[in-house]
């Protein structure tokens, strides 16, 4: 029997890629060989910048630029972690910040333009609430996960040593959105009742913002044309195992199943002027 293809593999620490990490599920003609990154982002960066990666979890907007700049990379459409984006911007306790029109010609803060989180919030931002988002100044932190990537000219860098949370509270930005880790003290959400928000738009529109799916290596999809079915059956499984755990499931896994909520976040992005165009979710993700 021919050993079974060993993958080096980024995910993170989600309830439902558990039972994979703790073997309880496996394949035979699949090892996955699991490194850790912490922050989990940077495994993004190593696997776009062709680096000692096989498979990895991915932020959508950055494997979406990883097509557009030609990266040999594969999507798997297994939704690993997904966020409200309603409640992903947040303000100062005592802001003059009444609701989200009020970000007009002022700056917030974004950790990158083309994050993830950011392209889903800004998207809501103009869609939801009117607002203009070139009359926004976006103050980054660092730079895109593609070397060839550069923000427009709406984005500028953050010039001081502090970080966004500080900057918001020492009144340099009105807002910031996409911080892995928010903290409430001191902290309320711009659109009010953001939760309530959030979910009644999943409920209107049914489609649920995906932030990260699985990427892998297309010259490994196609020396090993079995190798994708054989991913989405694995995470799959792991998927219900973890769900009779008592585990919150994610998503459903599949393209057909996610794909209004990757072709809107792809629609949101080249409005955003993060790709020239806007692309077909079946130019990046194969039909399985």
């Amino acid at each position: 029997m021919a050993e079974p293809l060993v993958l080096r593999t980024a995910v993170g620490k989600h309830d439902h890629v558990k039972p994979l990490k703790d073997g309880r599920v496996r394949s035979s003609r699949v090892t996955l060989e699991f490194q850790d990154f912490d922050p989990l982002p940077k495994a993004f960066r190593t696997m776009v910048r062709g680096g000692d990666l096989d498979l990895s979890e991915m932020a959508i907007v950055t494997h979406l630029l990883a097509h557009h700049y030609g990266k040999p990379i594969t999507g798997l459409a297994v939704p690993l972690w997904s966020r409200l984006p309603h409640t992903n911007l947040v303000c100062p306790v005592e802001s003059t910040v009444e609701g989200p029109r009020d970000l007009e010609n002022t700056k917030v803060g974004v950790r990158a333009y083309a994050q993830t989180s950011g392209v889903w919030v800004r998207g809501i931002l103009q869609h939801e609430y009117g607002v203009d988002l070139n009359s926004i100044t976006w103050v980054t932190m660092e730079d895109a996960h593609l070397e060839e990537y550069d923000d427009p000219a709406i984005a500028v860098r953050n010039p001081s040593e502090m970080a966004l949370r500080p900057l918001m509270l020492a009144g340099e930005l009105s807002a910031i959105m996409g911080e892995r880790e928010v903290d409430p003290a001191g902290i309320r959400s711009v659109i009010p009742d953001a939760e309530k928000a959030a979910k009644d738009w999943i409920g209107a529109t049914g489609i649920v913002p995906i932030n990260h799916v699985l990427t892998v290596k297309t010259a490994l999809t196609e020396e090993h044309p079995w190798l994708a079915g054989e991913l989405m059956e694995l995470f799959d499984e792991a998927r219900r195992v973890a769900e009779a755990d008592g585990a919150a499931p994610p998503p459903p896994y599949g393209l057909e199943e996610n794909r209004r909520s990757l072709q809107l976040a792809f629609a949101y992005s080249a409005e955003q002027q993060i790709t020239p165009r806007v692309y077909d979710v079946d130019e990046l993700f194969p039909s399985i």
